[in-house]
């Protein structure tokens, strides 16, 4: 949701981007669209064609909408964001602030390919405007000055992002082959036991906490330390 560096293409001169597009298209039903194609054949699959194809268009019909593919990108973030949970304001900022970053972990990986959408791209569109909105008014509201409330909320979605990108890559080429995560995860620590103690002392002793914690407890741990560091600035 933040800093994006992304490429982009210019955009098509009106005249050539087809005949207008029926009354009843709208950005909304192109966004749909695009979350369709992306739960069915992920980031890799999707194409302004397909997407067009999806809400019964020819592709020049979206220009009149979408410029072109990182537009719709943008648009496609902001659609994910719309099924976001605002977490209840009980609690202290921590309470919700932890909550906020389960959350938005939990929505990405519901939804195919998501983090990858939205990894370091600043989308502007309403939903996604509201979600800041609502986490600054409470960082702001909890007593962090305005520059420490607006980096808290860049470093968890940062965090959660992050995350969630390593979350759902294979951890090697055995998970990419078929192997499930707990098996790639013991036979790392398998390795890590038969080591030569004499020079990988560190490796050996600490296999087990390497290889044995699943995806849950290293986001809490992360997590929780995040907050305690924000802590520090109160």
């Amino acid at each position: 949701m933040l800093d994006c560096k992304r490429e982009t293409a210019s955009a098509a001169p009106r005249s050539t981007r087809g005949p207008a597009p029926s009354r009843t298209l709208t950005r909304e039903h192109i966004a749909a669209a695009a979350l369709a194609v992306l739960e069915r054949e992920g980031l890799a699959g999707l194409s302004m064609r397909k997407v067009a194809t999806e809400v019964g268009v020819q592709a020049p019909s979206l220009y009149w909408h979408v410029r072109n593919k990182e537009e719709l990108l943008d648009l496609l973030g902001d659609a994910i964001i719309a099924d976001a949970e605002i977490p209840l304001r009980t609690g202290d900022w921590r309470e919700q602030y932890l909550e906020y970053g389960r959350r938005y972990r939990a929505l990405l990986l519901a939804k195919r390919d998501a983090a990858k959408v939205v990894a370091g791209r600043l989308t502007t569109g309403p939903r996604v405007l509201a979600v800041l909105e609502d986490q600054l008014d409470r960082l702001r509201g909890a007593g962090f000055a305005d520059a420490d409330a607006a980096m808290a909320s860049y470093l968890l979605s940062a965090y959660v992002q992050g995350f969630v990108l390593q979350e759902q890559s294979p951890l090697s080429a055995a998970e990419a082959a078929g192997a499930s995560r707990g098996q790639v995860s013991r036979a790392a620590g398998e390795t890590f036991r038969a080591l030569p103690a004499e020079t990988h002392p560190n490796l050996v002793a600490l296999a087990e906490h390497l290889t044995d914690p699943d995806m849950d407890t290293r986001f809490e741990f992360g997590l929780q330390r995040i907050a305690d560091g924000l802590a520090a600035l109160l």
